[in-house]
């Protein structure tokens, strides 16, 4: 690809900008300052974990929250006492509801201001949605990537919309399989659909704002850290964790290893800095990490799971303008769903 049609993917871009922030960072240090009133967001997942410590934190910043919910009854127990949120139901890997949530949003004609798509499953056994699509994918990425281009209208509407893809390291598991996305002919490994489906993520965000900043409409991805207390990984087999070296035989996380994990407060800063950064406008397709824009890696940084600060960096095959568009077209003929940013 010309240099000229590499710039337009913001491809440049993607190196650390000193935002000042770093891996300690916290929620509260990120939204210090920042005035949302009078915007609206919606967050995924946003009643557990890093989802849920985002929600808190925008709505201190005066923002309206509605959190999607798969399991309703939990999220309206786990967002008790939260101001000025709204639960509704949301099922990811079913697409008639997610064409319902979004269908009852466009209805209010309200603008939507942050989309934050940050609900994910991870590590799990092979599942399939009721289209035969691999749970980790149809979750993680298809849901998402429908969610968005049915929000489309009220996300070009609020003049300065921006699109937060939750994504992970993971991503550095696996690049994007073409091929055989739905692990219809390879033999299925939890790993390597994690792995891709946080690829996805950071495709997606890469085409996304491309075709969405004409609109004033950006869109970031992040790596939130490795973070203690969540319970993403709830159903990964012990082996797992052994075997990238951060679990003894007995399922338990080395203590050295656990001291060195990020907090949910400190996990949930980089979505909130895509989300809110001002250092950030004109910016876009980028992928972000430590409150910051993460550098690329192409080899050059030695990744040590025993020492999560060590995960760090985006692989290029997961920020690349073609890989970008080829999945974009493949998203499409998989939901079915034609996504037109006029």
């Amino acid at each position: 690809m010309e240099q000229k049609e590499t710039n337009k993917y913001n491809r440049t871009l993607q190196q650390p900008i000193g935002s000042g922030f770093n891996s300690t960072s916290t929620s509260n240090d990120v939204i210090k300052g920042i005035d949302l009133t009078g915007k609206i967001a919606i967050v995924t997942g946003g009643y557990a974990g890093i989802g849920l410590e985002t929600v808190k934190s925008l709505t201190t910043a005066g923002a309206k929250v509605i959190v999607p919910a798969r399991d309703v009854a939990k999220a309206k127990k786990n967002l008790d006492g939260v101001k000025n949120i709204v639960v509704e139901h949301l099922d990811l890997m079913n697409p008639e509801s997610i064409d319902a949530f979004a269908k009852n949003f466009l209805e209010t004609n309200n603008p939507l201001h942050l989309l934050i798509n940050n609900a994910g499953i991870m590590w799990v056994p092979l599942q399939r949605d009721l289209r035969g699509y691999e749970s980790q994918l149809s979750t993680n990425h298809l849901g998402h990537f429908q969610l968005t281009a049915k929000l489309w209208p009220a996300l070009k509407q609020a003049n300065g919309a921006r699109v937060i893809n939750v994504s992970s390291f993971g991503h550095q598991m696996a690049p994007f399989d073409f091929e055989d996305p739905n692990f219809e002919h390879r033999q299925y490994e939890t790993l390597q659909g994690y792995g891709q489906s946080k690829t996805a993520n950071n495709l997606f965000t890469v085409e996304l704002d491309h075709r969405g900043k004409h609109f004033d409409v950006r869109a970031f991805s992040l790596h939130p850290g490795s973070v203690n207390g969540t319970d993403l990984g709830r159903v990964a087999p012990t082996a797992l964790f052994r075997q990238i070296g951060t679990h003894d035989e007995n399922g338990e996380i080395y203590p050295e290893v656990a001291k060195k994990l990020k907090t949910i407060p400190q996990g949930a800063a980089t979505t909130l800095w895509c989300a809110t950064s001002s250092s950030l406008e004109g910016k876009g397709g980028v992928y972000c990490e430590n409150g910051d824009i993460a550098q690329l890696d192409s080899g050059n940084i030695n990744h040590q799971y025993d020492d999560p600060l060590t995960l760090c960096g985006v692989k290029p095959y997961s920020v690349d303008p073609e890989n970008a568009k080829r999945l974009w077209q493949l998203s499409e003929e998989l939901t079915k769903v034609i996504f037109t940013a006029d």
